[in-house]
């Protein structure tokens, strides 16, 4: 296959390849959330090629970059056809969300003449559902709305996010292989530490209670908002509109994603904190408050927000521990008690 333009593209992939990827937290959380077999990722052509699309998609959108080949792959395997199709076919499947797209061969071939525009449909349909998302969170958190349209608009925040975390699941991992209890586990293993796992949990939490907690709409707003200013800047970066109104706001938004994750950390367990005080008040839910306990501890153990929650837990220990040593002794069995049943 030839390039056009070798010069202009030879100097961008040298620039991708002598790019530092391991100081760019960017790029662990998108490694993180490829998933591809073991003995494929283990291969450094493997790992350069995701380089190059991380570089394309954050760095250089002029960078372009050839669909990864599998005959290499195919000339080490010695598993018969059949299997070898499968294969192929599910990698297909599970790198749609991280943009790119192996070559297929073969009768296959037909059906995925055109994986770009998939891909591009997948993402402007995130688009238009983070950017909603977005616009409803805001008009459920101002305080000038009614109230009845404000709750309303509370409940369509979280319902929308399940949808867009659900669709993402859908589109990066697929359905399970088999509708039994087995194939259910294994998928379930999968998928348990995603990103979008979680805040598809975290949704259903709120979307079921009657309890109206306006706090627990922060981490909804910064996920809706570094998804749609990721995108505007990805496939706007031409336009006039944008470089004149929405330019600065996307680039502060991808400048400040930790700040970001932080803040919605702090509000994750501020949120703990006050399912645990509204059990004193007539709106209390028992089982709400243990699942979110329960969706805290899994944020404090998976690796997608166990960075940021640990953190936040580190500075809240702190704080309380020598109070407690100082003013409260008699908290320390409860408290070891729990702590306890946290790290099992």
């Amino acid at each position: 296959m030839t390039e056009g333009g070798d010069d202009p593209q030879r100097l961008k992939k040298i620039a991708a390849a002598s790019y530092d990827y391991e100081n760019d937290a960017r790029w662990a959380d998108y490694w993180s959330n490829i998933l591809i077999p073991p003995h494929m990722a283990s291969r450094p052509e493997v790992v350069e090629h995701f380089k190059r699309k991380f570089y394309q998609r954050y760095m250089d959108p002029d960078l372009i970059v050839e669909p990864m080949s599998t005959s290499s792959s195919s000339s080490q395997s010695t598993r018969p056809a059949a299997t070898s199709a499968s294969t192929n076919a599910n990698e297909q499947t599970r790198s749609r969300n991280s943009g790119s797209a192996p070559r297929a061969s073969g009768p296959s071939a037909t059906s995925g003449a055109n994986p770009s525009s998939m891909r591009w449909d997948q993402q402007t349909i995130q688009f238009s559902v983070n950017a909603w998302v977005f616009v409803i969170a805001v008009l459920a958190v101002l305080p000038l709305i009614p109230k009845n349209l404000s709750n309303r608009a509370y409940r369509l925040s979280f319902m929308g996010t399940a949808c867009s975390s659900l669709y993402s699941l859908y589109s990066l991992y697929g359905k399970p292989r088999a509708w039994n209890m087995q194939g259910l586990q294994v998928y379930f293993q999968s998928i348990v530490g995603a990103k979008d796992f979680i805040y598809f949990i975290y949704c259903l939490t709120f979307v079921t209670s009657h309890l109206c907690l306006k706090v627990a709409l922060i981490p909804i707003l910064c996920r809706a908002l570094e998804q749609v200013a990721k995108f505007l800047r990805r496939n706007f970066a031409r336009s006039t509109i944008y470089r004149k109104y929405l330019e600065d706001p996307c680039v502060w938004v991808e400048s400040n994603t930790t700040t970001l994750n932080i803040l919605s950390s702090q509000a994750e367990i501020a949120i703990g904190f006050l399912l645990i005080i509204s059990l004193l008040s007539w709106q209390r839910n028992i089982i709400q408050t243990f699942m979110y306990w329960q969706l805290l501890k899994l944020m404090y153990q998976a690796p997608v927000t166990a960075g940021y929650h640990q953190s936040t837990w580190s500075r809240i220990g702190r704080t309380v521990n020598p109070i407690i040593q100082r003013y409260a002794p008699f908290l320390n069995t409860p408290v070891s008690a729990v702590q306890r049943w946290w790290f099992r």
